[in-house]
Order: C-alpha cells, then structure tokens, then sequence
C-alpha cells in the first residue's frame, strides 16, 4: 500500500512541475500568397493572465479587460525583434485574441526581397521568470528551422539557400 502512495505522489509532483515550466511557442510563416511574414505568439493564458499583473498592475484582467490583452500585445511586440542584414523589420501588431488556454498575438511585415538570413530576438517574460523559455518555428522558406530563446541567448540567426 505504501508504495502504491509513493508511487501517486510521484506522479502528481511531476504533474505540478510540469505546469511551473514557462514556455512560448512564436511561428514565423513566410506566406507568398500574401507576400508577408506572418508572426504568432502562442502564451498559456495562465502565464499570460500572472505576467499581466506584474508586469502592468495588479487588477489587470487578460480575461475580462481588451485593454489589458492589447497591453499585453504591445508588450510582446516589443520583445519580438526581426533583422535582415542589420536592418530592423518593422513588424506591425496585427491583433491578438483569447483561444481556451492561450492567448495569441498577431504581428505580420513584408518578406523582404532578397532574404538569405534572418535575426531574430525573442526575450518575452525572460525578465520576470529567468526559467521562460521561447521556442520560435520558421516556416515558408525550405524546412522548418527551430530556435529555442533563452536569457543566455538574445539574438539568433537563420540562414535561407537562394
């Protein structure tokens, strides 16, 4: 009996942990149809809702309030960054929206002519948990490329075949 109990308390602790994992998962799609890269950040609503509070106040609301999601949106925004040699990409904030446990935020720029590689950065919630990790999946140019964004590692680089 006693190592069944063990056993179920194992399984919940890792389940608990599980949960405490901070993560973000970006796709970056080169779509020629509408000649744009488009940009979607996926957050577990529940980070999103916890950051909202420390980040802009502590009766922010994700869940009820626009203006606290379109705050949360800029503040995404700003901690995305795309370079193409050198040059910053001016991403436009396309919108962001409440999708059951996520909450997604929409950026989108031209796909620059010429593209051979990419910068990017990604340090969203980095500041508040040192443990956030960011996963960005590149996609619409050749295979999938994955970075995965750290506080040790601010900027990455792809590189495109022409």
């Amino acid at each position: 009996m006693m190592r069944w109990i063990v056993i179920v308390l194992c399984c919940l602790s890792v389940q608990l942990s599980a949960h405490e994992m901070k993560s973000a998962i970006t796709k970056v799609l080169f779509n020629p149809r509408t000649g744009n890269v488009e940009i979607m950040h996926r957050f577990y609503v529940h980070d999103a809702e916890h950051a909202v509070k420390k980040l802009l106040d502590k009766s922010a609301d994700l869940i009820a309030k626009q203006s606290t999601r379109d705050s949360f949106a800029l503040y995404v925004s700003s901690h995305f960054q795309l370079k193409s040699d050198g040059q910053d990409l001016k991403l436009s904030l396309v919108g962001n929206e409440l999708d059951g446990r996520f909450f997604w935020v929409y950026q989108e720029v031209a796909i620059p002519q010429h593209l051979t590689q990419l910068q990017l950065r990604h340090d969203s919630l980095q500041s508040l948990w040192p443990d956030q990790v960011n996963v960005v999946n590149i996609e619409g140019r050749g295979k999938v490329k994955t970075l995965k964004f750290t506080p040790e590692q601010q900027w990455q680089q792809v590189q495109f075949s022409k």
